[in-house]
């Protein structure tokens, strides 16, 4: 159903008011770094989870930043007259950023959110009023057209994006612009689409606050709007939410199961150009009699290498909690929030779902004729932003591909930057039980070693070949060289492959 509750939208035709306006906000610190400043760590927080209370709080001068909070992220009307002296007031209500609530009080159009760029930029992301992100209470409105601002979900996909200077980058589901914005930086050509056009008009609305070129915006679902053309990169943090019937348009699939996700994989092969990457947030279905692994390979376009992470997986009670509440339909009568939760879970147990994954899908248009598919769950805590170790991954995938155990004996290594090692044993043992090399930095993994394994590692500084390493450490514990030679190179390929040892040069 449509709700009347949304508000028109500001002219994404008056760039000299968007100009100005960006000028006042910036003049005010209404910034990333003003509002910590402002708020305090703990208000800034819950105001991140849509908490208003404590900025309240925080905001009850008339400076005229704590007048902006109040305006475009708390909602409240304020006094026309104390807002002069701060915004471009009248052009800001001739283009509709403003309205009059009635006395000689205005109050803004869209939530207006400051966001730090990747290299410090100062971006302003347009949402729909109270919907930055959901909060305990759910979304501010069920219009099914309703556009959010930044999440969780927004902020992991545009941290694991490889940033390398592309001539084209596509954009599916572009919401409020967030991924648009941050591909304009390193893009010549950006094209963002949606479903929802009011989506389009608030993407333009965000690159323009933000002083980004415009994108090339198109209507459609997943890759209609492009016809043939094809990318160096595509993002998409997609409506991937598997659930009944698609009643709001941001975030349910409208296709049975994890079928949008796996449709928008599948054909994204086809648009990438070679050497490009498509990167996706995603749920899928962990599905009775099935490994969730095999199901996520089998959606790996031809030619394609891929990396697929599960970073979280619940089951389905969980889960049908989880989108109820963010929907706000906890707060609803309780014989229709039954309803619902009933039909959640009917959908699933037709469907013979036990429960649903969510994580990253990276492809990468290599053209191999045996591409590398490596699907994994890691829940563990990780170093944003991975993209620049998104890009290391697949680097070190061509490596392995073209190097053979004999090349591989032949090459020089390095140790990666910020590896520990750990050693696990009894008290007071002679030897360890474990070896354990760690990272500090990127993906943070853990892998245990022999103490050949850990020896190697050590010694790997770029100076010398694995094969004349592997020959120290035969003489060294009075292991048969050729032996040791043939046995390690399987270490060596788990080592280089997980990031702990990097080729030299």
């Amino acid at each position: 159903m449509s709700n009347p509750s949304l508000a028109p939208l500001p002219s994404s035709d008056r760039p000299d008011v968007t100009a100005r306006l960006r000028d006042a906000l910036l003049s005010a610190s209404f910034s990333a770094d003003g509002l910590l400043d402002l708020l305090g760590a703990p208000a800034y927080a819950a105001l991140a989870r849509s908490e208003t209370v404590p900025a309240l709080r925080a905001t009850r001068g008339d400076t005229p930043l704590e007048t902006l909070v109040r305006l475009f992220l708390l909602q409240q009307p304020v006094p026309h007259a104390r807002l002069a002296d701060v915004l471009p007031v009248e052009g800001c209500l001739e283009s509709g950023w403003l309205t009059r609530t009635g006395g000689d009080e205005v109050a803004a159009t869209v939530d207006v959110r400051p966001y730090g760029g990747p290299g410090g930029e100062d971006w302003f992301i347009v949402s729909d009023l109270g919907c930055a992100v959901g909060g305990a209470g759910g979304i501010g409105s069920r219009d099914e057209r309703v556009v959010l601002g930044v999440g969780g979900a927004s902020t992991t996909l545009a941290g694991i994006t490889v940033r390398t200077s592309v001539a084209s980058a596509l954009d599916i589901g572009a919401g409020s612009g967030i991924q648009a914005l941050h591909a304009a930086q390193h893009a010549t050509r950006v094209t963002a689409t949606d479903l929802n056009p009011r989506a389009l008009h608030i993407t333009a609305l965000t690159l323009a606050l933000s002083g980004a070129p415009a994108a090339d915006l198109r209507e459609g679902p997943l890759f209609e709007p492009v016809a043939e053309e094809t990318y160096d990169l595509i993002v998409s943090n997609p409506p991937f939410v598997i659930s009944p019937g698609a009643r709001l348009t941001y975030r349910d699939g409208g296709m049975g199961g994890d079928d949008l996700c796996r449709t928008l994989v599948q054909q994204a092969g086809e648009r990438l150009n070679d050497g490009g990457y498509a990167q996706f947030l995603a749920n899928w279905q962990h599905v009775e009699g099935e490994d969730w692994q095999d199901r996520l390979r089998s959606w790996v376009p031809r030619g394609c290498d891929a990396w697929i992470v599960q970073r979280e997986v619940q089951d389905i009670t969980q889960y049908a909690e989880l989108w109820l509440r963010d929907a706000g339909d906890h707060r609803s009568d309780p014989v229709e929030y039954r309803a619902r939760y009933d039909a959640w879970l009917d959908e699933f147990e037709a469907r013979k779902v036990r429960s649903v994954g969510f994580g990253w899908i990276t492809l990468r248009k290599s053209g191999a004729a045996q591409p590398s598919i490596v699907a994994e769950e890691w829940p563990h805590p990780v170093e944003q932003p991975l993209g620049e170790t998104v890009r290391a991954h697949f680097d070190r995938v061509d490596y392995l591909r073209a190097h053979d155990d004999a090349a591989l004996l032949a090459g020089q290594f390095k140790l990666a930057g910020e590896i520990v090692q750990e050693q696990v044993g009894l008290p007071g043992a002679e030897d360890p039980e474990h070896v354990v090399l760690r990272q500090h930095r990127g993906m943070r993994r853990a892998t245990q070693v022999d103490t050949v394994g850990a020896g190697f590692a050590g010694v790997c500084d770029g100076t010398l070949s694995a094969g004349r390493i592997l020959d120290a450490i035969a003489q060294l514990v009075g292991e048969d060289p050729v032996l040791l030679r043939d046995r390690t190179p399987a270490q060596i390929r788990l080592l280089i492959e997980q990031g702990f040892l990097e080729p030299a040069g």
